[in-house]
């Protein structure tokens, strides 16, 4: 009987489940996941997990005392928030969660790095190994810098909102533990910008981390990379042979009621036979490239304002349900 592409999938690359929902994780048993600010906002909204969210604001309440603003409750809280859902993600994942650092930091290195040690923290504080955590951090130069500095101090890093090639080389260098390159933010742009549509190897975004993949594996970087933001599952069978692939429980349901054969397409060794020139990459050099690719650049802009905004609305979400807690006479 023929496997369905899910299961010829986990042949060749690490499946990751790209969401906060707990019980989805729970049905398709993914090695690792990911969040976002947008996916934990999504899941805080979820009634199955309003105890949790109710748990942290009040935890977060009682930490700041009676005098705190319930904004500035709302902010710790949101930040105990992702660590409490990566605590109950990991119960049922046998690898690691990534944690996001506030995508409002992304241009700041001090803050990002100080941000990371918190999270860190307070996993640590909780019994939960550094070795299942993932930092995540936006590709820009400064947070690439962060993730340098971290990665030296044993905390492991998954830089985010990756589109090029300059951001991929840059993190690599830098020693970062994976990077997350965008397949289909990639796609929307291109779309967007050209009117045309595209699809399997011409998908601008599949094209994309099949650049970096194999530039990663022609000249022997550790750091490993995992496709993200898919729009079809075109391009995951594209991908098939990525480090890794995070997916949403949509496709993931999607490539499990497909069958079909799902050959390869992406290999370590056939990338050794490729002529690639290497990129002597620093922060002029990243600067120049940044600035001349415009995809890249509006998508990273575009990226860290959508993660900034979404923050934003859960703080407020928050600070309502505070409210809306701190209401009920005690003993109800």
């Amino acid at each position: 009987m023929p496997k369905n592409l899910l299961e010829q999938l986990r042949n060749y690359t690490v499946v990751v489940a790209d969401t906060g929902d707990i019980e989805a994780i729970g049905k398709f048993r993914p090695q690792d996941s990911t969040t976002n600010p947008s996916l934990i906002a999504a899941a805080a909204q979820m009634p199955q997990y309003q105890p949790i969210v109710d748990g942290v604001l009040l935890g977060a309440r009682k930490e700041l005392g009676s005098n705190a603003t319930d904004a500035a409750v709302a902010n710790l809280a949101f930040q105990r928030l992702a660590i409490e859902f990566g605590k109950q993600i990991l119960a049922i994942v046998p690898g690691r969660v990534s944690t996001e650092v506030d995508a409002r930091l992304s241009f700041d290195t001090k803050a990002t790095i100080e941000q990371a040690r918190s999270i860190i923290g307070q996993y640590d504080a909780a019994g939960i190994g550094r070795d299942r955590i993932l930092i995540k951090i936006a590709s820009t130069w400064e947070g690439i810098r962060a993730a340098e500095v971290l990665e030296r101090e044993g905390i492991h890093c998954n830089l985010t909102l990756l589109f090029g090639l300059h951001q991929a080389i840059a993190a690599a260098d830098a020693g970062v533990t994976l990077i997350s390159p965008f397949v289909g933010r990639i796609l929307d742009w291109y779309k967007k910008d050209t009117g045309k549509s595209y699809e399997g190897a011409q998908d601008p975004g599949v094209l994309s981390v099949t650049r970096i993949y194999n530039y990663f594996k022609k000249f022997g970087y550790k750091t490993v990379v995992m496709g993200a933001s898919f729009r079809n599952i075109g391009e995951i069978k594209e991908l098939a042979g990525c480090d890794l692939l995070t997916i949403s429980p949509q496709l993931l349901a999607e490539l499990e009621s497909t069958e079909g054969e799902l050959p390869r397409k992406l290999d370590p060794e056939a990338a050794q036979s490729l002529h690639i020139e290497r990129i002597v990459m620093d922060k002029e050099v990243f600067e120049f490239l940044h600035d001349g690719d415009r995809m890249a650049t509006d998508k990273l802009k575009e990226g860290i304002e959508g993660f900034s905004a979404a923050l934003v609305k859960l703080e407020a979400l928050l600070a309502k349900r505070l409210a809306e807690l701190e209401m009920v006479p005690a003993g109800h």
